[in-house]
């Protein structure tokens, strides 16, 4: 009989050290706060990383619309072959000379002597004004001073590609963020129903040595013994399961946060006496919430689009400018001037871009980004109000629940008392 009794008593120790290992966090774990495995989420997250870089992306693009203001500078270098060199005869010039006629006239009535002198100066005074090879280079600049608004509608849309890029990482910082609360404080609720198993356990172990010793007193029927036994079963596969949601729980914050150690939550749950008020949740949502105001940024974009459409009909005006550096050592090139500046015009006449439809598909971009936003609107507000009774709902369950767990203990106190009397157990 004490064999027994020793061999009970230890198995309840060994239940007892087993729970206590399972309840008991790693020895390496990390204790973090909420706050602190936000910041870790922030700081280590490859999403909102990434997103941070189209932030940095959509800045740079900004900066590159700006950069249409300035002009365009280039350097070229040239070389032509020509298929022979570029001469001028003394008759040509003469022939396109005002009154070449005259002199023609004039050379066919002088002397024999001298008119043979002028048949050769064709051969003597030929110049040559160009050698085949022509080897040339230049600097060039442009520099657009009116292009119908284009230029500023291209900075209009770029800033507000910066600013959808901004709303698109508040999004996915929003996202993480729940992520975050669901797998923290479902880590914290699986520690705590790895308790309440484990004190099930424990609470059905006494339950069945109990009920033995009233089997062995003839107080109870075997059936009801048994039913004790499948009862402690069914408790230690609750217990081993719930053991298995808290390493699941842990595994995922800890991928979540990114950590190289276990993470142990160091924040609790909590509850709030009652529910407040759905109308401010719901102005706000609808002030700040980054979805709305991406689709605001695209519908600054669709305005920008059709302002740089209708710029196309609009004249271009530029100032040009031109610098030779180097054209060679020819009669020409000796001609030529250095440096040219000027104003151009370019008018366009007829475009076979499809302007016209342009403007009208970039209309109907403004008008569905309109819809799109008041449907988003709707659709917040019906989530805003879901969301407001599902938690109104489940806090009254809960305060439903606190109170039935008082009745609860308080008649559990009062089976154990029986039970200790009826098995003599104090």
């Amino acid at each position: 009989m004490f064999i027994k009794k020793t061999h009970k008593s230890l198995s309840l120790r060994a239940l007892s050290l087993c729970c206590a290992m399972a309840l008991s966090p790693l020895a390496n774990a990390q204790s973090m706060s909420f706050s602190e495995a936000w910041q870790a989420v922030l700081e280590r997250n490859d999403s909102i990383a990434a997103q941070r870089a189209n932030v940095d992306r959509a800045e740079h693009m900004k900066n590159a619309a700006f950069a249409h203001h300035l002009p365009t500078v280039t350097l070229s270098g040239n070389y032509t072959r020509l298929d022979k060199n570029v001469e001028l005869k003394p008759s040509e010039l003469a022939h396109h000379m005002n009154g070449g006629d005259a002199l023609g006239q004039l050379a066919g009535s002088l002397p024999p002597n001298l008119g043979a002198i002028l048949g050769n100066l064709d051969n003597i005074a030929t110049t040559t004004l160009a050698d085949r090879d022509i080897y040339t280079s230049s600097i060039r600049a442009i520099w657009p001073i009116f292009t119908g608004g284009r230029i500023l509608a291209a900075e209009d849309i770029a800033n507000a590609q910066q600013d959808e890029a901004s709303y698109l990482l508040q999004m996915a910082q929003q996202a993480k963020f729940e992520d975050l609360a669901k797998v923290y404080f479902a880590t914290v609720l699986a520690e705590q129903v790895l308790q309440t198993r484990v004190e099930v356990e424990q609470g059905l172990a006494k339950h069945l040595d109990h009920a033995k010793k009233m089997e062995a007193q003839g107080q109870i029927a075997r059936v009801e013994r048994l039913q004790a036994e499948v009862s402690y079963d069914k408790a230690k596969t609750e217990r081993r399961k719930a053991e298995r949601d808290l390493e699941i729980a842990q595994a995922a914050l800890q991928t979540l946060v990114k950590s190289d150690t276990p993470v142990e939550p160091s924040s609790d749950l909590f509850t709030q006496d009652k529910v407040p008020a759905m109308s401010p949740f719901l102005d706000q949502t609808l002030a700040t919430y980054p979805g709305l105001k991406v689709l605001d940024a695209k519908r600054k974009q669709a305005d920008g689009l059709v302002d740089l459409e209708k710029g196309k009909y609009y004249p271009q005006v530029f100032l040009y400018g031109n610098y030779n550096l180097y054209e060679g050592d020819s009669l020409t090139a000796s001609l030529t001037p250095d440096w040219a500046v000027g104003v151009g015009v370019s008018i366009p006449l007829i475009d076979n871009g499809g302007r016209s439809d342009k403007v009208k598909a970039a209309h109907s971009t403004a008008v569905q980004v309109n819809y799109l936003r008041a449907q988003a609107e709707q659709d917040l507000s019906l989530l805003v109000e879901k969301t407001w009774r599902e938690a109104g709902q489940a806090l009254e369950e809960y305060q439903a629940c606190l109170r039935a767990s008082h009745w609860r203990k308080k008649t559990c106190i009062c089976v154990k008392s029986v039970r200790a009397r009826a098995v003599n157990v104090p």
